[in-house]
């Protein structure tokens, strides 16, 4: 919907005031519509717990005293709740000091940058899911193993899916059109119960603030249809990973920045250092986009995902695809991102990377005519290996902490850290079947 000021919620009796984890999760609360409209004009609080837990919600600060920070509504972010009449959902994100933390402040930096240097930000995401045939309960029940597929005789741009759930992703699109998120198209993808769902282009924030709501309300919505969502990068061995393929082009002046008709590929030279600034960075803030310890089980040849920084033009092996189909749809596609990264972080480093390529001109090489994984990297363009590594090398990036201080950049590899360190504890399947009878 349109902004929204503090007095103009009369359509509301209640408003879901929320702010976004490390995690890309909306914590949020149920207020009154009057309350409300007294928190964006006066300030919010929320308790700062929610940049300092895990995805298991476990503090990795045990000496702090949790307390309520100062946070800021924002009524342009209003939409209507999907689940009931007369509800809305607002965004809100911390303020001074303690809202360095949040991504999205972060995002909302890079943009303020990207309008300095003259440009508006067009942006997109899209997302592969699975849909498990499994509730909270059986999945506990079963101690999540033996896991039910929904559709399981699923097949990639599948007539017979769309004919026989047809009304299961009617109601998906109609919980998003409420939300006013826009889905470009709703397809079903590699997989048994696997979806993508490629969200519409919009302007700034907005995208990512889409992509998070879709995801968070995604899962909401199958599960009140008994069906459980899945966005994790790998589920499974035996299935492809799940990915989060990030949009972006800029404009000037309504004009695209991007395209250049007399160039090689239509690429002007902006686009270039774009994709020069991408590329450079990518390996030393990869972190940002994938930030699980089960994301790297994606990023592994084989995997229908990228290994190395590479780009190509229209080449969906690279992990920079460039789709030129027409002056003012050329853009960049970064398909490094998982399904379960934060989208606000990906979109604050792919855009903090591109820019800082822009102002130190830095040139990409050239585009790679065929697959990247039959070719041999040299060192710096490979990807992390795992999670570890991947923090590591964020919190050795001069260029990071220059784009997003030194606050973020130690908050974030903390929190990655901690995520690592309660992995490290655990046995798994794996090395149970592979050493128990051996050793």
């Amino acid at each position: 919907m349109d902004a929204t000021t503090a007095t103009d919620l009369t359509e509301y009796d209640d408003l879901h005031v929320g702010i976004f984890d490390l995690d890309g999760l909306f914590r949020h609360k149920l207020v009154d519509a009057k309350k409300a409209a007294k928190l964006i004009k006066r300030g919010y609080s929320f308790c700062d717990v929610i940049h300092a837990w895990d995805s298991a919600e476990m503090q990795w600060e045990d000496d702090r005293t949790y307390i309520d920070r100062p946070a800021r509504v924002y009524p342009e972010t209003i939409r209507h709740w999907p689940f009931g009449p007369r509800a809305g959902v607002a965004i809100a994100d911390f303020t001074g000091a303690y809202g360095e933390n949040s991504p999205r402040n972060q995002l909302a930096r890079q943009l303020d940058r990207a309008g300095a240097m003259g440009f508006e930000v067009t942006a997109a995401f899209e997302y592969e899911f699975f849909l498990l045939d499994e509730t909270a309960d059986s999945l506990r029940a079963k101690n999540y193993r033996d896991l039910q597929h929904f559709a399981k005789a699923n097949r990639t741009y599948s007539l017979q899916s769309a004919a026989s759930y047809g009304d299961l992703f009617d109601g998906l699109r109609a919980c998003m059109k409420t939300l006013g998120i826009g889905l470009d198209s709703l397809h079903t993808e590699l997989g048994p119960g696997c979806f993508e769902a490629p969200l519409a282009a919009v302007q700034g924030i907005r995208a990512a603030d889409d992509a998070a709501l879709f995801r968070n309300f995604a899962r909401a919505y199958f599960a009140r249809a008994g069906l459980t969502t899945v966005f994790m990068s790998k589920l499974d061995p035996g299935l492809s990973g799940q990915s989060g393929h990030f949009h972006v082009s800029l404009q000037r002046d309504g004009a695209p920045v991007f395209h250049d008709p007399d160039a090689p590929d239509g690429l002007s030279q902006d686009a270039r250092h774009f994709i020069g600034g991408l590329l450079r960075l990518m390996p030393e803030m990869l972190v940002l986009t994938a930030h699980s310890v089960n994301a790297y089980k994606r990023l592994v040849p084989g995997a229908w995902a990228p290994t190395w920084a590479s780009w190509g033009v229209q080449n969906r092996t690279a992990a920079v695809r460039i789709i030129n189909d027409s002056p003012e749809a050329t853009r960049v596609e970064f398909r490094v991102p998982s399904a379960d990264s934060n989208p606000h972080a990906v979109m604050a480093m792919c855009l903090a990377a591109g820019l800082w390529g822009i102002e130190n001109e830095v040139d990409p090489g050239q585009p790679l005519d065929g697959s990247a994984y039959e070719v041999t990297p040299v060192p710096e363009t490979r990807f992390p290996r795992d999670l570890v590594e991947a923090a590591d090398r964020l919190e050795a990036s001069d260029t990071a902490r220059t784009l997003f201080g030194d606050a973020f950049v130690d908050h974030f590899v903390l929190s990655r850290r901690h995520e690592v360190k309660d992995y490290l504890r655990q046995v798994t399947d794996w090395e149970i079947r592979r050493y128990l009878e051996l050793f």
